[in-house]
C-alpha cells in the first residue's frame, strides 16, 4: 500500500486557485502510485476565518466543485482521497421565520474512493477556538472501509479529543487520514502527536498547511507515521510538498 500526505497552502478565499493547484499535487502523488491521499484541512480555502457570513460565499455542500475536483483526480489515479474543505450543511426540516431553510457551516473533510464516490463527508467534532466563529461541530465518527482497511478520517483539533483517541483505539483502523492546519506552537509536533496517538496501532497521514494565515503560523511537518508513532517521512516546515510511503497493508 503507497501513502501520500499532501502539504499545501491554499490561496487565501480563491477555492478555484485553490483547487487547481491542489489537483496538481494530488495528480504528483497519483503518478508516484499512491493508493491513498491526504490533503490538509480547509484545503481549499484557507483556515483562519471571523464570522458565517465572511467564510459563506467560499463554502459548499458536500457534492460540490471540490467533490467533482476528487472524484476525477480518484478514478484517474485509482486512490483513496481526504480532503478538508468548509461545508454548508442545508437543514430542508428547520425552516427561518422568511420560510427559508436553514444551514450552518461546518469544518469537514470529504472521503471519495476510487470509483469517484462520495463515500462520506466527516464533520469536525472537536472544534478549535478559530473554528467556534463560525463553524458548528460534527456529530458522529467515521469508518471506511477499503481494499486496504478500515480508514478513519479525523481533522487536527480531534487529536486532542478523548473520544477520538478512543474511538481509534476501539476501532483498531489500518489508516487514519488526518487533515490538519497543526500551529506552529513551538514543540516537537511529531511528538505530541505521537503521545496522543498513544495505544493506536494505525498508520497516520497527516497532511498540514504552512505559513501564515491571518495572526497564526502553520508548522508544516506533514508527515506519514507507522503503527508505532515511527516517522516515516515527514515534509519541511515551509513549502508545498507530496509525501509517499510504500507500507505493509493488512487489507
Amino acid at each position: 500500500m503507497i501513502l501520500s500526505a499532501i502539504q499545501f497552502r491554499p490561496p487565501k478565499g480563491r477555492p478555484h486557485a485553490a483547487r487547481l493547484a491542489l489537483r496538481v499535487l494530488i495528480d504528483d502523488a497519483g503518478k508516484q502510485g499512491a493508493d491513498v491521499i491526504v490533503c490538509p484541512e480547509m484545503a481549499t480555502t484557507g483556515y483562519i476565518w471571523e464570522s458565517p457570513s465572511e467564510l459563506g460565499p467560499h463554502a459548499e455542500r458536500p457534492k460540490g466543485e471540490t467533490y467533482r475536483m476528487l472524484a476525477e483526480a480518484a478514478r484517474k489515479h485509482a486512490a483513496w482521497i481526504v480532503c478538508g474543505f468548509p461545508e454548508i450543511f442545508v437543514q430542508p426540516a428547520q425552516k427561518s421565520r422568511s420560510g427559508k431553510s436553514m444551514a450552518t457551516l461546518h469544518n469537514s473533510a470529504l472521503v471519495v474512493s476510487p470509483l469517484g464516490e462520495l463515500v462520506t463527508c466527516y464533520r469536525k467534532v472537536l472544534l478549535y477556538e478559530a473554528d467556534e466563529k463560525w463553524a458548528s461541530p460534527g456529530w458522529r465518527r467515521s469508518v471506511v472501509p477499503t481494499e486496504h482497511g478500515a480508514l478513519v478520517p479525523g481533522v487536527c483539533m480531534d487529536l486532542n479529543d478523548e473520544g477520538f483517541i478512543g474511538f481509534l483505539r476501539e476501532m483498531k483502523p489500518e489508516l487514519v487520514a488526518f487533515c490538519t492546519n497543526w500551529l506552529e506552537e513551538g514543540v516537537p509536533v511529531h511528538e505530541y502527536w505521537r503521545m496522543r496517538l498513544s495505544g493506536v496501532r494505525s498508520h497516520v497521514v497527516a497532511a498540514n498547511s504552512w505559513g501564515e494565515d491571518g495572526d497564526v503560523t502553520f508548522c508544516g511537518r506533514s508527515a506519514i507515521l507507522g503503527p508505532s508513532g515511527e516517522v516515516i517521512v515527514e515534509a519541511p516546515a515551509e513549502g508545498d510538498a507530496v509525501l509517499v510511503a510504500e507500507v505493509e497493508s493488512e487489507g
